[in-house]
């Protein structure tokens, strides 16, 4: 049983310094002279620490512009795919119809279609509504992706919620719209949090959509913007793309560490029944 122990733990360390690496390497890397980083042997513990990269993200006004962007383009998704999304799941669990049963299929269904096979529909669409170099196309385009996803989600969390307390506050001449917002949205805090979460790193993240539909640079998000300025053909900055790359991962390590316990609970409503 020790034996059996012991290969557990080291496996469990092998696989977590693999996972790892990429990250203490990215770190590392932005705080390295842009000549240290293509020494061979590589520095795996820069000798020379420099802030130099970060002082040139924090006074370049394109780069603070791109993550002004990032954060308006997530915010939005995240906010209309909270309420979209709570809107529908609420619907599909209280409305027990045929109907019902196919748009939930649906919404599954979508799941299985690459983003790449959307990109020229959306990109038709949004040429002709004239919504190209816009952020509001990202949060379309977002959206698109998230909803479904989001409504399975908070759908497996109104379920749990008994229809006795509904019909309480019904009782007490509560509306319909009043009993939603005063009783179920409390109660699937969790739920929403977690959709909350999953939406903003979905947007974040997103580089896709963002090189399609946005063409100025004025428009662009963190990830579509460091490709365009700081990866060129010939050589790379890799300095200012490590650098910027870890001012854009901050802001997801701190959400995820406070929110942490809401995304484990919301991806794994409804795994146990009974």
């Amino acid at each position: 049983m020790k034996i059996k122990k012991y290969i557990i733990i080291i496996t469990t360390l092998i696989m977590g310094i693999f996972l790892l690496f990429p990250l203490y390497w990215l770190l590392i890397t932005s705080f390295k002279h842009n000549m240290d980083i293509y020494r061979f042997p590589p520095q795996f513990i820069p000798v020379n620490f420099t802030v130099d990269s970060f002082k040139s993200v924090f006074s370049d006004n394109s780069v603070l512009n791109y993550l002004f962007n990032n954060v308006i383009v997530s915010a939005g998704t995240t906010i209309v795919t909270l309420l979209a999304s709570a809107l529908a799941g609420y619907s599909l669990s209280r409305y027990k119809t045929k109907f019902g049963t196919i748009v939930q299929t649906s919404l599954l269904s979508t799941q299985m279609f690459p983003i790449v096979g959307l990109i020229l529909a959306l990109y038709v669409i949004f040429k002709n509504m004239g919504l190209i170099n816009t952020k509001l196309s990202l949060v379309l385009s977002l959206c698109a992706i998230t909803i479904p996803f989001s409504t399975i989600l908070i759908k497996g969390f109104f379920d749990d919620i008994p229809k006795s307390l509904e019909e309480a506050a019904r009782i007490d001449g509560a509306s319909r719209l009043r009993t939603f917002v005063s009783v179920i949205i409390p109660l699937s805090k969790p739920g929403m949090l977690a959709i909350g979460l999953y939406t903003f790193m979905q947007a974040w993240d997103d580089f896709l959509f963002a090189i399609t539909f946005i063409l100025k640079d004025g428009n662009r998000t963190l990830s579509a913007g460091i490709a365009m300025k700081f990866l060129g053909e010939v050589s790379y900055d890799w300095a200012m793309v490590t650098a910027v790359s870890v001012t854009g991962v901050l802001p997801m390590f701190v959400l995820i560490f406070i929110f942490q316990k809401y995304m484990v609970a919301g991806l794994t409503a409804g795994a146990v029944k009974g």
